[in-house]
């Protein structure tokens, strides 16, 4: 595993419960390159399960869960549901509301306004 792929890994691991991050906000956390978004889906795919990843908290930057409807996106809900995030009936969450971002790599911080 590269080293960027394992700094995707930590970032994930530290979002914190209730909250959700973006692929983009984990991939710029990582201190990834413009467009590494897809690096952190394609990571989350293979790696989630057998690294214990609450890949549930990483969803769109537009708030919206990417999973579709029958593979994994009512989980998905679920288990944010679990943890106190509101998802909305369209399958968004309030990034103000629920949101961390990483403005500088290595930092979550809320979402501002």
């Amino acid at each position: 595993m590269t080293p960027f792929s394992e700094r995707i890994i930590d970032a994930i691991r530290s979002i914190p419960v209730g909250t959700v991050a973006s692929y983009s906000g984990v991939a710029l956390w990582a201190g990834g390159p413009p467009g590494a978004a897809r690096q952190v889906a394609r990571l989350l795919h293979s790696s989630s399960s057998s690294r214990h990843l609450p890949w549930y908290r990483v969803i769109g930057a537009d708030g919206t869960i990417r999973l579709p409807e029958g593979g994994g996106r009512e989980e998905q809900a679920a288990l944010l549901a679990g943890e106190g995030v509101e998802v909305s009936s369209s399958w968004r969450v309030d990034f103000l509301q629920f949101g961390v971002d990483a403005p500088v790599p290595g930092l979550w911080q809320p979402v501002s306004q």
